[in-house]
């Protein structure tokens, strides 16, 4: 069985654990730290981040959207529509989910690693207002969520989940139709909340 390197914080194993179990692929989550530098990290994944795929065969699969697109071959198309225009647009929003991490995670590494005298806010007040753009733009036209849903839309529900974990109270405010959107993901597919960011 294919084991994934993950932690339970990190917006982008939530995706992919979201995405194996929609999918229906049986995977063994590992729990790892990145700060402790493990063996098992490092020889599955060189950059020692997270998530990995290590494959049967020994073979590993990083970063995120190099997985999903794996799992989605494995499912013959489990996570991503067939029909070109539809694919883009959800490549594209698990693009977007994706970087609004990128931005949240360089924030919180900014303050973590760094003495408070140190930290630099211009950093933080640019990346914030990457974040904040885009979740305006999703929260004028939110994203539907049919029965079939995509990669896409899971990975935007993970990265909804990790802001609230990190940045409680302060993402929410003006966007009532993305917080009713991450509340409805949860009601309509109840088998992936466990794997939002925690």
């Amino acid at each position: 069985m294919p084991k994934l390197l993950y932690a339970s914080s990190s917006p982008y194993s939530s995706k992919v654990r979201m995405a194996a179990a929609y999918a229906g692929i049986a995977i063994e989550a590992v729990a790892v730290k990145t700060e402790d530098k493990q063996a098992v990290l490092i020889d599955a994944n060189p950059l020692g981040k997270i998530p990995v795929l290590v494959l049967e065969d020994g073979r590993s699969i990083h970063d995120s959207r190099a997985i999903t697109q794996h799992l989605n071959r494995v499912s013959k198309n489990a996570l991503f529509p067939r029909n070109p225009d539809k694919r883009l647009e959800a490549e594209v929003l698990e693009a977007l989910a994706d970087g609004i991490c990128d931005c949240a995670l360089s924030m919180v590494y900014e303050r973590r690693t760094r003495p408070e005298e140190m930290v630099y806010q211009p950093w933080l007040d640019r990346q914030w207002a990457k974040i904040t753009q885009a979740l305006d733009l999703l929260n004028s036209n939110p994203p539907k969520l049919p029965k079939k849903i995509t990669a896409g839309q899971m990975a935007l529900r993970a990265c909804l989940g990790y802001l609230a974990l990190r940045f409680a109270g302060k993402w929410e405010k003006g966007r009532a139709r993305l917080t009713r959107w991450a509340a409805r993901f949860d009601e309509k597919f109840p088998e992936l909340k466990d794997c939002v960011p925690s």
